[in-house]
């Protein structure tokens, strides 16, 4: 039995420790607790700035789909946003710091304001109420005024790695990462629909680490003299159907996908409706996901059962539109790699359009959808990585 405690779990419990054994120790009394308190105030007011600059900063540099976004990211010189498009680090590293800092100082005011007029005189009464209580009683005081203290370290610490994590330092970290309870968990209730509202709210349910490859050798056939008629040859399969399986269609795939594009002349615009349809009509399917994730490939996959079912797994997805891309005269490929599903990297697939008319391949992430725009997006590359094209047609 392996009893081995996760890395990352164990530095998020002793980083929520130590500010209560702290206050254990030295026990209550209101001079610490003031300092204490302004300490609270600066984490406090780091944990909202940072909450608030990470969730605006991308609301502006990332996705500046609405309203005053789009107004304030269209203000912003061509040559800055050329730069930023072309070094998208900067966002991470320049502008959403420079907005953290900026709602920090203006927080923290707020906050210190709130703390001398209100506060300081309370804690002077309770100081002389805890004058007569046992050690113990003060002991247990002191640790309980911490408890804000020990909540805001590991939301910091957990926000650093998230945002670490995004441009995947480490390839240890990010396995470690993937494999903390308490991370994942505070990742999907707090960190990510805070920082990305209902952009990225649905990742980690959706993209989980559910698309496996496995690569067989196929035995060489003998004839009667018992000469080998050919030689053996790799095949390759992903959720335990071939490439070819899996994207092959059939006449109502066909039909669909010519009758959604019927109106639409450019090859950009059909590529967008066909992206549209399968987003809205499949459905992940979460059961399937947990099969494949433990090696169980006893599933249907590919274009023909998740257009039947309305179900899939990024696989699926990939090889549907790459059936009704196909039955357009659309040039398609899959792309394998890795996608950011909020927590960590994970295995994922995805595909790549040719847009004639433009002469360039765009990418598109169809299970992706319910998370935000990802047809040719300039968040893209982001939370993709590792591309690799499995298949072109």
């Amino acid at each position: 039995m392996n009893t081995k405690i996760n890395p990352i779990t164990l530095m998020l419990i002793l980083i929520f420790l130590y500010p209560l054994l702290k206050g254990f120790l030295f026990k209550f009394s209101s001079n610490n607790l003031k300092a204490g308190i302004d300490d609270i105030n600066r984490n406090i007011s780091f944990v909202f700035s940072l909450v608030l600059g990470v969730y605006y900063g991308r609301k502006i540099f990332l996705q500046h789909d609405t309203g005053i976004y789009n107004q304030i990211y269209k203000s912003i010189p061509d040559s800055i946003l050329q730069y930023i498009e072309n070094n998208n680090f900067v966002i991470y590293a320049v502008a959403i710091p420079l907005f953290i800092l900026i709602f920090y100082k203006v927080i923290k005011l707020i906050f210190d304001l709130m703390s001398y007029a209100t506060l300081h005189p309370i804690l002077d009464s309770l100081e002389r109420f805890l004058s007569s209580k046992s050690n113990l009683f003060k002991r247990i005081a002191g640790m309980l005024v911490q408890f804000p203290k020990a909540v805001c370290y590991v939301l910091i610490v957990t926000f650093v790695l998230n945002i670490a994590s995004i441009f995947g330092v480490n390839n240890s970290l990010n396995e470690h990462l993937e494999g903390s309870k308490a991370y994942k968990t505070i990742c999907k209730e707090i960190v990510i629909p805070i920082t990305n509202s209902n952009i990225a709210k649905q990742l980690p349910g959706i993209i989980n680490n559910s698309f496996k490859i496995v690569i067989k050798e196929s035995e060489p056939k003998e004839t009667a003299q018992g000469k080998n008629i050919n030689k053996s040859r790799t095949i390759v399969y992903y959720n335990g159907v071939t490439l070819e399986q899996g994207v092959k269609s059939d006449s109502q795939i066909d039909k669909t996908a010519k009758e959604l594009t019927a109106k639409e002349s450019s090859t950009k615009g059909k590529a967008k409706i066909l992206y549209n349809w399968i987003g809205n009509n499949i459905s992940y399917d979460h059961d399937k996901a947990n099969k494949v994730l433990n090696n169980d490939f006893n599933v249907q996959s590919g274009a023909v059962p998740t257009f039947n079912t309305g179900k899939g797994i990024c696989f699926d997805y990939s090889c549907l539109y790459v059936a009704m891309a196909r039955a357009n005269g659309i040039k398609v490929r899959l792309i394998t790699g890795e996608g950011f599903n909020g927590v960590s990297w994970v295995s994922h697939a995805w595909n790549q359009v040719y847009i004639s008319e433009e002469g360039k391949w765009i990418n598109v992430d169809t299970t992706f959808y319910k998370g935000g725009n990802y047809f040719n997006s300039k968040r893209f590359e982001l939370d993709h990585k590792g591309a690799q094209i499995a298949g072109e047609w």
